[in-house]
């Protein structure tokens, strides 16, 4: 994965080439109590209302997109992505979720993947992404140019985006849970000197 970009292609991108080539089940139907949600979720917000009208369409339709999961102990899966589709579908009361496995058994490959992908979700709020970035650098010792090569963003994108992490934690606050927009939390930091 080093160096490929793969923003905008969704979770296909994110999936080994050979995904079917080994005769090994790939996917399936999987009953939802066996998978565990991810506990280095990047996204810590999730918006009620627009969760209960995932969960509608998940009652009427089912989830169109399998989550993408890799094998932990015993016959259980640890999440990857997918957690907003994992928690309207129980709200919804499904039994079993379409899942797609992913063989890593890395913590980091597992973390790094869940960060890639939250990234590309255009309903990550600002704050979020940016503390996604940090991670990448921080967990990963990565440049700010290699995580931008990752996610497919430009390196001022990602240097900019950072930057709201110097906000006060009430700011932040208000840009996660969307009492406050991106932009005008930028004009807060340049008011508050930087650029």
């Amino acid at each position: 994965m080093a160096g490929k970009s793969v923003l905008g292609r969704g979770v296909g991108a994110l999936l080994p080439d050979d995904l079917e080539n080994d005769g090994e089940e790939k996917f399936f139907m999987c009953d939802i109590d066996r998978i565990e949600p991810n506990p280095q979720q990047p996204r810590s917000y999730f918006d009620p209302e627009r969760l209960q009208e995932l969960s509608e369409s998940i009652r009427r339709r089912g989830v169109i997109q399998p989550l993408l999961v890799t094998r932990a102990q015993g016959n259980r899966y640890h999440l990857i992505a997918g957690e907003r589709r994992l928690r309207a579908a129980k709200m919804a009361q499904k039994d079993e979720v379409p899942v797609v496995v992913m063989d890593t058994t890395s913590t980091n490959e597992r973390l790094e993947l869940a960060l890639i992908e939250n990234i590309q979700r255009h309903d990550l709020n600002a704050i979020e992404e940016a503390v996604a970035y940090a991670r990448l650098i921080e967990e990963f010792n990565l440049t700010q140019e290699e995580v931008a090569d990752k996610v497919g963003k430009k390196r001022s994108t990602i240097t900019n985006t950072l930057r709201l992490l110097k906000l006060p934690e009430p700011i932040r606050e208000d840009v996660i849970e969307q009492r406050m927009t991106e932009g005008h939390a930028r004009v807060l930091l340049r008011l508050h000197g930087d650029p």
